[in-house]
């Protein structure tokens, strides 16, 4: 595990989240909850700032590799809470 794939890691998991978002909202275009759907992008847009802060700050570090395994594990279940937020946004935004 190094920097690079690390960083590839929280671009890939945070954009696939942001896309979904904004598949949602392309599909649904009247949803009454799109500032909601527009808020959990914006806390996808602060994970993704923050883990990468801490992926540059780490790479420095004495054991970087630890450093990148325990981000990367941020970065899943971090990503994992987002989903269940859209999940349940995309719910209340059906009707369901």
């Amino acid at each position: 595990m190094n920097l690079r794939d690390v960083k590839k890691d929280i671009q890939y998991v945070i954009g696939a989240f942001i896309d979904d978002c904004t598949l949602f909202l392309d599909m649904n275009p009247g949803s009454k909850n799109a500032d909601e759907i527009t808020g959990l992008i914006d806390k996808a847009v602060d994970l993704y700032n923050d883990l990468r802060d801490k992926v540059v700050k780490s790479a420095g570090a004495e054991k970087p590799k630890v450093n990148f395994t325990s981000i990367r594990k941020e970065l899943l279940e971090k990503t994992d809470a987002l989903y269940d937020e859209l999940s349940a946004a995309v719910k209340k935004g059906l009707g369901k």
